[in-house]
């Protein structure tokens, strides 16, 4: 195990490696087409009835919530009538289901968009929702690698991966130029809707465009929505509606934000459990505890959704369990229900009594942005055979992973460098 020397991880809780293997450094999607991404649908989705058209959407460069916004315009709907399963990354060539509802074949059929396709697949007696499908294909492309001995360092990384990675959520989950959707959850959570929109709106990062950031923390400071609009680049369409908002409805920050796509605002939220969780299992691994060696207290999944404790008297018998790959050790990430009796864990525990965070803040939420935040079990390991093989100063890298889980958490094991050389 290997602590991360980057601030930008530490904050999000991405505090270790798995493996001690010096870094490859090198850089990910020097183009777009260096990280492409298929999803693997669930069996049954695109049949011949029902409102619902299945389209398999190809984008190139394109972030899923506008695109889909786009993708409504050009369709003259409400974005509100497409679904997904899977949030795909920007800089990407992506493949996915979507559903769009009550849109005919001929309208798919005359849409145009660069860098975006349609093509119907079928129909359905219901939309796509987060989470339904059955995972995602990688085949990815790490440039500029350096070091000696690059292609034994590569075999080193590609066998752990075998073993386990911690599964954590990785920067895209918080935003990439903006790490900053965790952070809004929390305000949300709490019920400080000013703060939040003003932390949306206002807080600018370097890698923005100057002129952005100055937009930015005039807005932070003023909390003058028509002044800020009047320098809103009309490209960020989120922005501007929440600020159109407050400028015919002063002060009512709460509806500025439900402006936003409700998928857009419950992963706010969403973003903030995912933070709990990161901080939670670098706090195991800080303890000592592997990702594969259970003790006593630890929870298990089940691959049918069950969960288990282990005891001291089950040790052996879950050990087993373990590494034939019939369970895993997981984490709750918290939500509005309370937890049973012995099941809570302690950093997550004291991760929420810091930010002043209750489970009644989570049923508050739940009914603010129309999202249920039950709480989940996650497995803390993430496992996959990966294909790789180096030419020259490229690595190359292919594998499947479930849904839910990072491309960029297994890519940085290898490179071991700047986060921001990911995204």
């Amino acid at each position: 195990m290997k602590e991360s020397p980057y601030a930008l991880e530490r904050e999000l809780g991405m505090q270790y490696y798995a493996t001690d293997t010096p870094g490859i450094g090198g850089r990910l999607r020097t183009t777009p087409e260096d990280f492409i991404v298929k999803e693997i649908p669930r069996e049954g989705k695109g049949g011949n009835t029902g409102p619902y058209l299945i389209c398999r959407l190809t984008k190139n460069n394109w972030e899923l919530q506008h695109a889909v916004k786009e993708i409504a315009k050009r369709l003259g709907i409400s974005h509100r009538r497409i679904g997904w399963a899977g949030t795909k990354d920007k800089n990407a060539k992506t493949t996915q289901l979507i559903s769009i509802f009550k849109v005919t074949p001929e309208e798919i059929a005359a849409f145009s968009l660069k860098d975006i396709t349609l093509e119907v697949v079928g129909s359905a007696n219901e939309q796509l929702s987060l989470g339904d499908l059955l995972g995602n294909r990688f085949d990815l492309a790490i440039r500029e690698a350096e070091g000696e001995d690059l292609a034994g360092r590569v075999a080193a990384v590609t066998g752990a991966a075998g073993e386990a990675f911690p599964n954590y959520f990785g920067l895209q989950r918080f935003g990439v130029i903006r790490p900053l959707t965790h952070r809004i959850g929390e305000l949300i959570l709490r019920g400080e809707y000013e703060e939040a929109v003003a932390t949306y709106v206002g807080l600018a990062f370097p890698h923005e465009q100057e002129r952005i950031q100055d937009v930015r923390r005039h807005f932070f400071l003023s909390r003058d929505p028509l002044l800020a609009l009047k320098e809103m680049p009309t490209q960020m369409s989120f922005e501007r509606s929440m600020l159109s908002h407050l400028h015919t409805n002063p002060g009512d920050y709460a509806g500025a934000l439900q402006q936003l796509p409700p998928k857009l605002l419950s992963m706010f939220v969403s973003a903030f459990q995912s933070y709990l969780f990161n901080c939670a299992l670098s706090d195991r691994l800080k303890n000592g505890h592997g990702l594969s060696e259970p003790v006593p207290g630890d929870r298990l999944i089940f691959s049918n959704g069950r969960t288990d404790t282990v005891t001291a008297a089950n040790i052996p018998t879950v050990t087993i369990h373990l590494a034939r790959g019939r369970c895993g050790i997981a984490l709750f990430m918290p939500g509005k229900d309370e937890p049973a009796p012995g099941t809570e864990n302690a950093a997550v525990r004291d991760l929420l009594a810091t930010h002043r965070i209750t489970h009644d803040n989570f049923r508050t939420a739940s009914v603010f942005v129309h999202a249920k935040f039950d709480g989940a079990w996650r497995p803390i390991a993430m496992k996959t055979a990966v294909e790789s093989s180096v030419e020259e100063n490229t690595v190359c890298l292919k594998f499947t992973l479930p849904p839910g889980h990072y491309a960029t958490t297994v890519c940085r094991e290898y490179m071991k460098a700047d986060p921001l050389r990911m995204v």
